[in-house]
């Protein structure tokens, strides 16, 4: 699969808040921040737990099972006990669809 993916309607998610989608077998979880969108893989670096279900402080979730805090605009850690980043997908609008793009996906 090389091309991106429709996901959601634009107008689905209110700020702050997420779904998870899944593609091709990975489960993506897709968040509204301030009206911009952004989407990294739903799974905890640290155990392998999902993450969609955590806190979302600002522009950091954080894990529900051991704290560990990750940028959604970026899948990069912020605190232990998580030391490796979560990947994080490319996102854009097209025609009022959140469109999401992986470039392992090539």
């Amino acid at each position: 699969m090389s091309d991106w993916v429709n996901v959601i309607a634009e107008t689905a998610l209110a700020d702050g808040e997420n779904i998870v989608i899944d593609i091709d077998g990975a489960d993506v979880v897709v968040f509204k921040i301030e009206g911009s969108f952004y989407a990294i893989e739903d799974v905890c670096s640290h155990d392998g737990g999902e993450i969609a279900s955590g806190e979302l402080v600002g522009d950091e979730i954080i894990c529900p099972r051991h704290g560990a805090r990750f940028c959604v605009k970026t899948g990069v850690v912020k605190s232990p006990p998580a030391y490796e980043n979560i990947h994080s997908f490319a996102v854009r609008i097209d025609n009022g669809n959140v469109q999401v793009w992986d470039e392992r996906w090539d």
